[in-house]
């Protein structure tokens, strides 16, 4: 029976909170086949009906990916490339964003095309000193069409996008750091995203939801779309555990006191 090309793992902190994680185990260069589009998508699916509190993403190896396959698109006519975006679409990328919790991607090594863009759906990315990005599709004739150009415009703007895609050049964990891509970068980058994914699982994840929601409505519809999501968005908080036992133990014992027990 083949390996199966993308780990799911489900743990908990030491407070009994579960978080996942889910490891790209592809090979040397961790090559983004149907295979593992498939076995990514199975396990989202999964995870959108039952939810952890935290989902780390991270590749086993010496570099996180090379990208994609290029089997994957070799002899396919344009209804069927419409096709294979569109269920990439609908099976990883917007699942990935709609997950109610906080999502780190942890980078090191290569990054490339299917890889990255997987990474610019997560909420925060984490890079290693070593680690180096790029969307390379043009090699090939292509762009980038699993999101990478417009949520890279969303980080560091449109014109940053447009020289990263159209000059296929790898960029270090340095520079997306300063163009608001990477939002840190560590020598033991697997050592901080798992750290780091334990901190999230212990807060209030019904808020970290509603902080989605909100960024959301803002890039759907801009600041003012946003602003009118917001006051249903989070008074629902009001209703949760969180909030009530958080503001009570706020007051009773000062910050940091409160047990984030909703998911």
């Amino acid at each position: 029976m083949p390996k199966n090309p993308v780990l799911l793992t489900r743990s908990r902190t030491s407070a009994g909170l579960d978080f996942a994680t889910l490891t790209l185990d592809n090979g040397p260069l961790n090559l983004f086949d149907q295979a593992t589009f498939d076995s990514l998508a199975e396990h989202l699916a999964e995870l959108s009906v039952d939810p952890p509190r935290a989902l780390l993403l991270q590749a086993a190896g010496k570099l996180t990916s090379a990208g994609v396959d290029v089997h994957v698109f070799d002899g396919l006519s344009p209804k069927q490339a419409v096709n294979l975006w569109t269920v990439l679409f609908e099976t990883i990328i917007h699942p990935l964003e709609s997950l109610p919790c906080p999502v780190v991607f942890a980078a090191h090594g290569l990054t490339l095309t299917a890889a990255f863009e997987i990474a610019l759906a997560c909420d925060l990315i984490l890079a290693s000193t070593d680690a180096h990005f790029g969307l390379v599709e043009t090699v090939v004739g292509l762009t980038p069409s699993m999101g990478g150009p417009q949520r890279l415009s969303e980080r560091a703007g449109s014109g940053r996008a447009r020289e990263l895609v159209m000059t296929a050049d790898l960029y270090d964990a340095d520079t997306l750091a300063r163009w608001g891509v990477v939002n840190a970068i560590h020598d033991d980058v697997h050592r901080a995203a798992n750290e780091l994914i334990r901190k999230l699982a212990g807060g209030p994840t019904k808020a970290h939801a509603a902080t989605k929601t909100i960024v959301s409505a803002w890039r759907t519809a801009g600041v003012g779309h946003a602003d009118k999501v917001t006051p249903v968005v989070s008074g629902a908080l009001f209703d949760t555990a969180d909030v009530r036992t958080g503001v009570r133990s706020f007051l009773a014992n000062g910050p940091g006191n409160a047990v984030h027990a909703g998911r």
